[in-house]
């Protein structure tokens, strides 16, 4: 009995001393806030995803009207054209032959999985090639634009899901998916050059 009691006392006073040091600690949402303090002024990102541009007569959070909204977006603009003109100048032609070389490996990315079934989760052995050989009639010049599988307006990345899901019943990939931006790249450059045609059958 007198085992039991001691125990009980050395419990109560261990939570004692917990509850104690936790009035001392401030809450962690408390610590996020003043961390994230600062300036209430409106600031947007440019299109570079870099740039920032602080709005001086807006607030953060501020639902701005038509015309205000407007003149913030002529000034996010202005700045985007001003940064794009001085980045220009920057780019080497090592910038550009590491873009050169980093689409090509999509596109050839993009080839391999367009022949193998496999990688793309299908499931009976077919690949998109069987059906659509060097990419033939896929047609990406012509999305987004209605399509009768689906009963709706649809992307390319749609109905490569869609040929995924049925021909050659495996699951669709999501849309940031690596694969998915790969069959893009490889499908469009099958027809650089043809010109944009949205919604043609």
């Amino acid at each position: 009995m007198r085992t039991v009691k001691l125990f009980l006392l050395v419990v109560g006073i261990l939570g004692i001393a917990l509850a104690a040091a936790s009035w001392d600690r401030p809450a962690a949402g408390a610590q996020e806030s003043k961390a994230s303090g600062g300036s209430d002024r409106l600031v947007v990102q440019l299109c570079d995803g870099e740039t920032k541009l602080e709005i001086a007569d807006a607030r953060a959070g501020e639902v701005l009207p038509p015309e205000k909204a407007r003149e913030v977006a002529r000034r996010m603009m202005a700045a985007y054209a001003e940064q794009q003109a001085k980045q220009v100048s920057k780019w080497t032609a090592r910038d550009r032959l590491t873009w050169e070389r980093e689409q090509k490996r999509v596109i050839e990315e993009g080839y391999k999985l367009f022949h193998d079934w496999k990688a793309l989760g299908g499931t009976i052995g077919i690949s998109c090639d069987m059906c659509h050989p060097d990419a033939a009639a896929t047609h990406p010049e012509t999305y987004p634009k209605f399509q009768t599988q689906l009963k709706r307006v649809a992307t390319l990345r749609d109905m490569i899901n869609w040929c995924i899901e049925n021909p050659m019943k495996g699951k669709p990939l999501p849309p940031d998916d690596p694969r998915m931006i790969a069959l893009e790249a490889y499908i469009t450059s099958t027809r650089k050059g043809v010109p944009l045609e949205p919604g043609k059958h």
